[in-house]
């Protein structure tokens, strides 16, 4: 199927030479998953963008009218990653804001990606990456346009075997995935990174941290990582996927990740599997 499209409330499919957001990377975007036509995490990503823009200055678009136009991209659709992106709109050349932005939004529709039920029984296979992330604290935590440091990332293998890959900062610190937040089991107590440097800080996390408030925020370092008793990655779209091996590991889906799963399952995503 292909995508489909609102540009500013219309049928489109381009956008205009001059927009920041592809001059600059200047704006965010959020992936939503919906299943027919409910989205159980919209208002995780309603408040994110929110926060989001106000801490680029950009004037948040309206949340009731991006939910009638993902509706409307996703009208038929049994299961649908709804991506919205808003940028700071078209400006003059040069990096100065403009004194008065006419924000753009893109709302999109597309089937979601294909995750073999395998992989949510077993767990998937992972690498670190070579590349590390830069910290820039005033951009940590938001899912902003420039994705760079992830595209080089995973460029850096082509085995369709391996899923993922594990990112760290110029530290040694772990962050993340590639296109996930990751959580370790190590000694009974769930730790997930720190995310006030850099990295995504990703609505599928802050459900996993609502529902497990005993969760450890902290530095985590890889050494830390590889001895853990169980590893398992949140994405809004893939939901919560074990990883069964990193650097010649192996890990056994535990029960605090079966029980996310569960978790993720009533939710509403019926999709992903919650044995």
């Amino acid at each position: 199927m292909a995508v489909r499209m609102r540009i500013n409330g219309a049928a489109a499919d381009q956008v205009p030479a001059l927009d920041r957001g592809l001059a600059y990377g200047d704006g965010l975007f959020e992936s939503i998953r919906f299943v027919g036509a409910v989205a159980p995490l919209w208002l995780r990503h309603m408040r994110r963008l929110s926060e989001s823009c106000e801490r680029l200055r950009i004037p948040a678009p309206d949340a009731a009218q991006l939910w009638r136009e993902a509706l409307e991209v996703t009208l038929g659709m049994p299961q649908a990653v709804v991506r919205i992106t808003v940028t700071r709109g078209v400006g003059a050349r040069g990096y100065a804001l403009p004194a008065s932005p006419r924000p753009m939004r893109v709302v999109a529709a597309s089937a979601p990606p294909q995750v073999a039920d395998s992989a949510y029984v077993q767990g998937v296979r992972m690498r670190v990456c070579d590349i590390r992330l830069a910290e820039q604290p005033l951009l940590a935590g938001m899912k902003h346009l420039n994705r760079l440091e992830q595209v080089l990332a995973r460029a850096e293998w082509s085995d369709p075997a391996i899923a993922e890959g594990v990112l760290c900062d110029s530290h040694g610190r772990v962050i993340s995935a590639t296109m996930a937040n990751l959580f370790a089991v190590v000694d009974g107590v769930l730790l997930t990174p720190s995310l006030d440097r850099c990295g995504v800080a990703g609505v599928a996390r802050a459900e996993v941290l609502a529902t497990y408030p005993q969760t450890q925020v902290g530095e985590l370092m890889l050494d830390t990582l590889l001895g853990a008793n169980e590893i398992f990655l949140s994405s809004s779209v893939r939901g919560i996927l074990p990883v069964h091996s990193l650097c010649e590991r192996s890990y056994a889906p535990g029960a605090l990740t079966r029980q996310l799963q569960l978790h993720w399952h009533n939710l509403g995503f019926s999709m992903e599997q919650a044995e």
